[in-house]
Parts: structure tokens; C-alpha cells; sequence
């Protein structure tokens, strides 16, 4: 049988707070890829030809506006979240995975943990909302298959995050809030503390607390480091697309950390 949102009331519109915060996320994100005609941070990288880019652009800007809305109402929610997980899948496939075969860089495995992370947040809500239709013909990625894939993809996505953190230590490092000691090691213990996390949601040990965990981790980037840069007002481009990335980020997490509600927080072994 296919998983309820977690809501005491299935009339309810949203089935959680990281559904609400996602489903606006990606309202903000239609409206500004639209505003811009532009690829948005959490798109990058796109094509490099320029007419492709224009139409993808608005492309996906139209998608996150349609599924963003979509997703605030009862009655849509199953289409929007099928919507958006079917446009994140193909943009995997088709601007993500082939980079694997060319270098395996920090830039090409970071945008293709990026966009899973996302991809696993909108499979959450495909689970939640399926209807009749998704249950009869994709009844794999529905319901508790399909929260299982979706957690599992998350869980792998997160690894190499961490892994990044190791990989650019010193870069990690400046990022660190100056009032706070010891930068090297605040980049070493986030950095673990992604690793540790995928690694416990893929094993099922306390994979609850980890998921939340990760999810906040994500949120305090946004909050100390990120949103700081973008209240001075100086800021480069680069850090306004660090800061919305983030931003996605965490939305994303919050989905996903919202769907293991109900379970134990210590639970071992619960996939």
C-alpha cells in the first residue's frame, strides 16, 4: 500500500513543513529563472550553446513554477510531484551523467549529487501523493519502494558532499564563520558529518536522526554562511548561486528528512 504524507488530515493540502518550504522553493525558483531568461544555480550547469540554453531556461523555470504550485493543492499534488521528479530524472541523465564519462571532478560530481538530492525530495513527494494511476503502472517507485529508493538515492548523495569538504579543506575552511575557532577542523567535522550521515541513512542505523541532521547541517551553511555574505549587499555571483543552492538544499533534505515521521529516532536496521 502506498505511504500517506505524514498529516492527521489527508484533506490538508500540504503533507508536511519541508513539503510547504520545498513547493515554494520552487515557485521562487520559476519566478527567477523566468525574470533572468536564464539557467538558475540550481539548474547549473546547463548547455553551453546559447539558443539551447535560452529555451532550457525557460523551460525550467516553467516547470518549477508549475510544480511549485501544483504541489500546494490537493488535487494536482500527485501530477506536480510526478512532474517534477520526471524533469529531474532527464535533466540526470542528460546533463549530469554524461559528465562522469569525461572527469570525474569535484564540479561534475557535485551538480549530479545536487540535482539527486532533489530528485530524491520530489520521489519523496511522488511516493506521498501517488494516485491510482502511478500505483496501477509504476507501482516500483510508489509507496514504501519508492520512499525506499528516495531515501537511498538521498543517502548517496550526500556522501560526496562530505567528501568535497576533504577534498577543498582550506577552501572549506575560509567558509567558516570567523567568530567561530578552529576552521579546520569545524570543515573536518561537517565534512564527517556528511559522510557519516549517508552512510547511516543507506544502512538504516538511526537513519531518522540523520537524515534530520543533515537537513540541518545544510540549513546553518544557508544561515551563517550564506545569508551573512548576501545582507552586506557586495555580493559576487558565485556566492548568490552558493547561497540559492543551499537554499534548494535544505528544502530538499527537509522533505526527505520529513518522511521518516513516525519512526524512531534510534531505530536500527529501518530502511
Amino acid at each position: 500500500m502506498p505511504i500517506a504524507p505524514p498529516v492527521a488530515d489527508r484533506t490538508m493540502r500540504v503533507g508536511s513543513w519541508g513539503h510547504l518550504v520545498l513547493a515554494l522553493t520552487m515557485i521562487a525558483l520559476g519566478i527567477l529563472g523566468l525574470m533572468k531568461g536564464d539557467l538558475t544555480a540550481a539548474w547549473e550547469p546547463g548547455p553551453k550553446g546559447m539558443s539551447a540554453r535560452e529555451v532550457l531556461a525557460y523551460v525550467c523555470g516553467l516547470v518549477s513554477l508549475a510544480s511549485g504550485v501544483g504541489l500546494l493543492w490537493k488535487r494536482t499534488a500527485a501530477t506536480a510531484a510526478r512532474l517534477l521528479l520526471a524533469y529531474l530524472v532527464l535533466w540526470m541523465m542528460m546533463f549530469r551523467v554524461p559528465g562522469f564519462f569525461h572527469a570525474l571532478t569535484v564540479d561534475v560530481y557535485w551538480s549530479a549529487c545536487q540535482t539527486a538530492v532533489m530528485m530524491a525530495a520530489a520521489w519523496v513527494l511522488y511516493a506521498w501523493f501517488s494516485a491510482d494511476w502511478d500505483r496501477q503502472r509504476l507501482s516500483f517507485a510508489v509507496g514504501d519502494k519508492g520512499l525506499r529508493v528516495a531515501r537511498a538515492l538521498y543517502g548517496l548523495a550526500i556522501i560526496p558532499f562530505g567528501l568535497a569538504h576533504f577534498q577543498y579543506l582550506e577552501h572549506t575552511a575560509s567558509l567558516v564563520p570567523k567568530w567561530l575557532p578552529a576552521h579546520v577542523a569545524w570543515a573536518c567535522f561537517t565534512g564527517a558529518a556528511f559522510i557519516v550521515a549517508g552512510l547511516a541513512i543507506l544502512a538504516g542505523v538511526c537513519a531518522r536522526l540523520a537524515a534530520t541532521l543533515s537537513a540541518l547541517q545544510m540549513g546553518l551553511f544557508l544561515v551563517l554562511v550564506w545569508l551573512p555574505v548576501v545582507t552586506k549587499g557586495s555580493i559576487t555571483s558565485f556566492q548568490w548561486g552558493e547561497t540559492l543552492v543551499s537554499w534548494v538544499l535544505t528544502a530538499a533534505g527537509w522533505v526527505v528528512a520529513d518522511s521518516y515521521r513516525g519512526i524512531p529516532w534510534l531505530t536500527l536496521n529501518k530502511r
